[in-house]
């Protein structure tokens, strides 16, 4: 039986060590996340961009010229 109780405070002592470096190491991961500002909190969601008006104008202007100049060049390949 006294086996069995030191082999207890043993396997007891070293649960408490494992959750101690799991806690630091929960530490170290919120601490690289602050740094890297990718996700809002910890629940790794991506925060969500947000553009102008005038950004999405200017997109969107963009696109109509791309699609205006792969028209030419179509109706100038069909003649």
């Amino acid at each position: 039986m006294a086996n069995l109780s030191g082999a207890l405070t043993q396997l007891r002592e070293q649960r408490r060590q494992a959750q101690l470096q799991v806690d630091k190491l929960d530490e170290a991961i919120a601490a690289i996340q602050g740094l890297v500002g990718k996700t809002s909190g910890i629940s790794g969601v991506p925060r969500k961009r947000v553009l102008s008006a005038a950004g999405r104008r200017r997109i969107a202007l963009a696109q109509k010229a791309r699609w205006a100049k792969f028209k030419a060049a179509q109706r100038k390949a069909a003649a």
